[in-house]
C-alpha cells in the first residue's frame, strides 16, 4: 500500500479518539428508536451484510450494495444503530476483501471514514427538520429530506475516498473516475429500493424483506456475477495485450523482466520464480523478490519434488490461499511470510518447459479466475521465449565463425562503425584497430591438411580471447585473417598488446592431433604472424580508413619488412 508507519500510527490514534467516544455520544443525544424490534433491526442488518459480502474493487476503490440497507435502517431506527451497523458492514467488507495484518489499518481508516460520513450526512438530515420512524408517503417533506441525506452520504463518501487515495495512499484519483460511476450507478439503482423498503416495511412490517430485501438480493447477485464477468474480460484483455508485447521482444531477458513486470502489475505478487526444465530438472532462470532481481542461486528440483516439480510432472496448476495447505508439499527454499502460492505449468507443444510460481505474503490472495489468466499468460510467454531463443540463435550464427565462434567480419564491421561515431560524439577519446595475418599459413595446408588449418585457427582464437580479455574485440576477419578492436586504448598500447599476441603465436608451438602425417602421433607447428595497427582519428577519418591504413601497416610494414613482427600505420 505505500503507506508509512507515521500514518498508520496517527490512523489508530485518530481512530481511538474519535470513534469510541463518537459513539457513545451518538447513543446518549440520539438514543436507539426501538422497542420491540430487535427480530425487524436484525433483518435489516442482515440485508445489509448480504452487501458487504459481495464487493467490487474499481480502481482501489471497493464498492457494496449496503446503502439501501442503511438508508432504511436510518429512517427507521436513527442515528446510533445506523452507526453501528455501518461499522459492522465495514468491518465484513474489510474480511471479505482478505484485509491482513500488514494493512490492519485499513480496519480503522474506513471505521473512521463511515463514521464520519454518518455523522455529517445524520446532522444534515436532521439540521434540515428530519425525523426517525416517520411516514414518508404521507410526508413529502421527510422524503426530500430523506433523498438530500442519500445525496450528502454519497457525495461525502466519495470526497473521504479521494482524500484517502491522495493524503493515505499517495495515489493519483479521478473525482468522476470509474469507481465513482460505478458507485453512483449502484446508488441509482439500490437508494429508491432502500426507500420503498423503508416505506413498505411501514405499512406490512416484517414481511416487507420478501417482497423487497429478497429480489434485490438477488439483483444484488446479479450485479456481483456481472462485475466478475466484467472483471474476467478485463484480464482476458490485458493478457492479450501482455501476449503482443512479449511477441515484440527478441531478447530473452527483456522477455523474462517484462513477463514479471506485466504479472506483478496484474497480481499480488511479493515473489515471482521462473524455472526451466534442463534434462530431468527444474533450474531457476529467473528470481524477483520485493520487485528486485535476486541471484538465481537455488538448488535444482527434480520431477515431483516441491510444489514446482509436482506442477512439472502433472502440467497441472496448483493453488493454495494458505501456507497450512502447501507446507507439507514444499521442499528446499520458500521465502519467509508467505501464504498464497500460484503454481502454473509454462506448455510448449504439449511439453512442460518450466514453471512459474507466484506467492503472496496475503492469505487467499488469489482467485481460480486468475488462475485461468495466468495458464493463458504462460502459452504466451511460452512462445516468446521460443522466439526470442530462434533470434538469438539465428542472430549468433549470422554474427559469428562457425569455425573459431569468433564474431565474424559482418558483425566487425557494424561494432566498428558504432565505435567510431562514438569517437565523433566524444564518448570514446581514441580507437585502435589491430590486424593479424599468419605467415605462410598456405604451406601448412598444402602439409598437413586443412583440417590441421582448422585446428591452428581454434588455438588462435582461444589465445587472442585470453589476451584481449575485455579490452576489446576479437574478430575473424577472413581466411587466415584477425581484426581486434581496441576502443579507447592509446597507439603505444595498442602495439604493446600486438607484440604480446606476435610472442603468444611465435613462442608456443601448435599442437596438431588430426594431420594427414603417416603415423597418428601429436606434431608440435611453429607458426608466426605479422600484424599491423592503426589508431583514430590520428591515422583515419573514417571506419574503413582505419582499417585500410591497419592493413597497410600489416603488408607494408610487417610483410615485406620480413614477416613475423609488428608494425604501426605511418602517414
Amino acid at each position: 500500500m505505500g503507506v508509512d508507519s507515521k500514518k498508520r500510527r496517527a490512523i489508530w490514534i485518530s481512530w481511538a479518539l474519535f470513534v469510541p467516544l463518537g459513539l457513545w455520544l451518538a447513543y446518549l443525544y440520539y438514543p436507539p428508536q426501538f422497542s420491540e424490534m430487535g427480530m425487524d433491526l436484525i433483518g435489516f442488518m442482515t440485508l445489509a451484510l448480504i452487501g458487504a459480502v459481495m464487493p467490487m474493487v474499481i480502481n482501489n476503490t471497493p464498492i457494496s450494495v449496503v446503502e439501501w440497507a442503511l438508508v432504511a435502517v436510518f429512517l427507521q431506527f436513527g442515528l446510533f444503530i445506523e452507526m453501528v451497523v455501518a461499522q459492522i458492514a465495514i468491518t465484513i467488507l474489510l474480511i471479505r476483501l482478505r484485509v491482513g495484518k500488514s494493512t490492519s489499518f485499513r480496519y480503522p481508516l474506513n471505521s473512521l471514514m463511515f463514521f464520519a460520513i454518518s455523522l455529517i450526512s445524520g446532522m444534515v438530515y436532521l439540521g434540515l427538520g428530519g425525523d426517525f420512524g416517520i411516514e414518508l408517503i404521507d410526508h413529502p417533506k421527510y422524503l426530500l429530506i430523506a433523498i438530500i441525506y442519500s445525496i450528502v452520504h454519497f457525495l461525502v463518501n466519495q470526497v473521504f475516498i479521494t482524500v484517502n487515495h491522495i493524503y493515505i495512499y499517495n495515489r493519483e484519483r479521478k473525482f468522476f473516475g470509474k469507481d465513482f460511476m460505478w458507485d453512483m450507478y449502484t446508488a441509482i439503482i439500490s437508494l429508491p429500493i432502500g426507500y420503498i423498503l423503508y416505506i413498505l416495511y411501514k405499512e406490512v412490517g416484517f414481511i416487507s424483506f420478501l417482497f423487497v430485501g429478497v429480489p434485490f438480493v438477488s439483483v444484488s447477485i446479479i450485479l456481483y456475477l456481472y462485475y466478475s464477468s466484467q472483471k474476467i474480460n478485463e484480464y482476458l484483455h490485458a493478457a492479450a495485450e501482455i501476449g503482443h508485447q512479449l511477441a515484440e521482444r527478441l531478447n530473452v531477458d527483456e522477455v523474462l523482466d517484462l513477463f514479471i513486470q506485466k504479472i506483478s502489475e496484474m497480481l499480488p505478487v511479493d515473489y515471482a520464480y521462473i524455472l526451466d526444465v534442463a534434462g530431468d530438472e527444474l533450474k531457476l532462470l529467473r528470481r524477483v523478490e520485493g520487485g528486485e532481481i535476486m541471484p538465481v542461486n537455488i538448488p535444482s528440483l527434480k520431477r515431483n519434488e516441491g510444489i514446482s516439480g509436482m506442477v512439472w510432472a502433472s502440467r497441472k496448476a496448483a493453488l493454495f490461499h494458505t501456507a497450512k495447505e502447501w507446507s507439507d508439499i514444499a521442499k528446499g527454499y520458500m521465502p519467509p511470510n508467505v501464504h498464497s502460492v500460484l503454481c502454473v505449468p509454462i506448455v510448449r507443444h504439449h511439453e512442460a518447459v518450466g514453471v512459474l510460481m507466484l506467492a503472496s505474503k496475503r492469505k487467499r490472495a488469489y482467485e481460480k479466475s486468475q488462475l485461468i489468466i495466468v495458464d493463458l499468460l504462460c502459452s504466451h510467454f511460452a512462445v516468446a521465449i521460443e522466439n526470442a531463443k530462434h533470434y538469438k540463435a539465428t542472430k549468433e550464427n549470422s554474427e559469428t565463425c562457425a569455425l573459431t565462434k569468433l564474431y565474424n567480419y559482418r558483425y566487425f564491421e557494424r561494432l566498428l562503425t558504432e565505435e567510431y561515431n562514438k569517437m565523433l560524439v566524444n564518448q570514446r577519446e581514441v580507437l585502435s584497430l589491430i590486424i593479424l595475418d599468419l605467415d605462410h599459413f598456405k604451406v601448412i595446408n598444402d602439409t598437413y591438411g586443412h583440417q590441421s588449418g582448422n585446428e591452428i585457427l581454434c588455438e588462435l582464437a582461444n589465445r587472442l580471447k585470453i589476451r584481449v580479455g575485455n579490452k576489446g574485440t576479437v574478430a575473424r576477419y577472413g581466411g587466415e585473417e584477425f581484426v581486434i578492436l581496441l576502443p579507447d586504448i592509446a597507439k603505444e598500447e595498442a602495439l604493446e598488446i600486438a607484440e604480446w599476441i606476435r610472442q603468444d603465436i611465435a613462442y608456443y608451438p601448435f599442437i596438431l592431433e588430426e594431420h594427414i602425417g603417416d603415423e597418428p602421433i601429436k606434431l608440435s607447428i611453429h607458426v608466426t604472424a605479422s600484424i599491423g595497427v592503426a589508431t583514430a582519428p590520428v591515422d583515419a577519418d573514417d571506419p574503413l580508413a582505419l582499417i585500410r591504413h591497419a592493413d597497410r601497416a600489416l603488408y607494408v610494414g610487417a610483410k615485406r619488412a620480413g614477416r613475423n613482427r609488428v608494425a604501426e600505420y605511418v602517414k
